[in-house]
């Protein structure tokens, strides 16, 4: 009896270190996906250049350049005015600016066009030049993620969760063929930017929707909503906007998608087009849509997958699918840019492939240096992507303190790559030092 006894508490005892030492977590320790948890908040955490892995290997020289052509925009700017207005960090970081203003940056753009202007014996000493550079004028600062729980979640009162890595995507400039006037496979309309689409920046009335905008139209001397995807399909612009050109409904919505692109017509003609405003209608996924559905599972998602099943589906389910998403992009004719650069982004900027980088305007700032470290992309080798970028861009669906979309080059074998690129990867931004040193310490956040 007394043998059963002491087995008996000693595999208690062995329970309740198994359990309650960390060893298995009891069940109300069990893991909680992120629904648990609210949107993210932006945090940051000071580093060092010699932290950045591989900033060593890097070749600064295409960053170099595009940082170059960042400072050409805002050199026009006033010194005295915020270098990104719709910088919004939250209520946490409410008096905080990663940006500054138009002067911070105004220094490291002059030491940058006279390093840029010396003689260097060879192209090393040029990388190292730009890479001193950098290093001289920039503190790398490490963006991070910030997620409170929900109030109503069973986690409501855990401490706050950090996340060092988020989403990376990639998008290119298409090629389509095009014509002058519709007919045949050429039945979508590439529309001007209507004259009567109202665009408002919500941020200019409250500082905590800065970098949220809306579109409508006036209906007397109210501002309503503007048409969806599917009412302008079925003719609502009704005469407001002229098309440039015309495509297939699939190439026009992926047009759409990646904000710019080349048309090439029949005649040996060549337009490049570019983002001239959006309808205010929410972004919405169709590969999402797709996978709630049960027309594909989440793994085969990809732009090329949706692609083949568009061209595959009848006239009017394609239609249907596409119609899912609301939004709704209006384009405009674009001069030729430098050979090998892409089309101007947000800041106005023309883009450099594999440099470039959208990102969300309220937390960062077009022409800012950031440091992205990604893991490997299918298509793009099988090393991780470690190297200086310049955010340049934005998009409807980039959102969040650790998100990026990577400007990969115009054609077929840049779509390829951002087609299917999907992976997790860490933000160092380069904020000017005198910027730096006005940021609080984490102990004064």
């Amino acid at each position: 009896m007394r043998a059963v006894f002491v087995a008996s508490t000693v595999f208690a005892v062995l329970a309740g270190l198994v359990v309650f030492g960390g060893f298995i977590a009891p069940f109300y320790q069990k893991l909680h996906t992120d629904t648990a948890y609210g949107a993210p908040d932006i945090d940051f955490r000071r580093t060092d250049f010699y932290q950045l892995r591989d900033w060593q290997q890097d070749d600064t020289l295409p960053a170099f350049a595009a940082f170059l052509r960042s400072c050409e925009v805002l050199a026009v700017r006033d010194p005295s005015e915020p270098a990104n207005p719709q910088e919004y960090l939250g209520d946490r970081l409410k008096n905080v600016t990663l940006a500054g203003t138009v002067a911070d940056w105004l220094r490291p753009c002059e030491e940058a066009a006279d390093i840029n202007a010396r003689y260097y014996s060879d192209i090393a000493v040029k990388r190292g030049a730009f890479r001193v550079f950098f290093e001289n004028n920039f503190q790398p600062i490490q963006i991070l993620q910030y997620r409170t729980p929900l109030p109503d979640s069973p986690i409501r009162r855990k401490g706050a969760k950090i996340d060092e890595t988020g989403l990376f995507t990639g998008y290119f400039e298409p090629v389509y063929d095009a014509a002058r006037t519709a007919g045949g496979a050429f039945t979508a309309p590439v529309y001007r930017r209507p004259d009567d689409l109202i665009e408002v920046d919500l941020g200019a009335f409250r500082e905590e929707l800065s970098g949220r905008r809306i579109a409508g139209k006036l209906s007397g001397r109210r501002l309503v909503p503007y048409a969806d995807r599917k009412a302008i399909n079925h003719g609502e612009l009704n005469g407001a906007a002229a098309p440039i050109a015309w495509l297939s409904a699939n190439d026009l919505f992926f047009l759409q998608i990646q904000g710019s692109g080349r048309l090439r017509f029949n005649d040996g003609g060549e337009l490049r087009i570019g983002y001239d405003g959006q309808n205010g209608h929410a972004y919405t996924s169709i590969g999402r849509v797709m996978v709630e559905r049960e027309i594909m599972p989440l793994e085969d998602i990809t732009m090329a997958s949706i692609r083949s099943w568009l061209d595959g589906a009848g006239t009017d389910t394609a239609r249907a699918l596409r119609e899912e998403n609301a939004s709704y992009v209006f384009f405009r004719e674009l001069e030729p840019p430098e050979p090998g650069l892409g089309p101007p982004g947000a800041q106005g900027a023309a883009l450099t492939p594999q440099r470039s980088l959208a990102v969300d305007r309220r937390y960062h700032m077009l022409g800012a240096p950031v440091w992205v470290d990604i893991e490997p992309v299918e298509g793009a080798g099988s090393a991780p992507i470690r190297r200086l970028m310049v955010a340049q861009d934005t998009g409807g669906a980039i959102r969040g303190p650790v998100r990026g979309d990577i400007f990969w080059g115009t054609g077929a074998d840049a779509g390829a790559i951002a087609g299917a690129m999907k992976a997790r990867g860490e933000m160092y931004v380069l904020v000017p030092r005198r910027v730096a040193e006005r940021l609080p310490r984490r102990s004064e956040r």
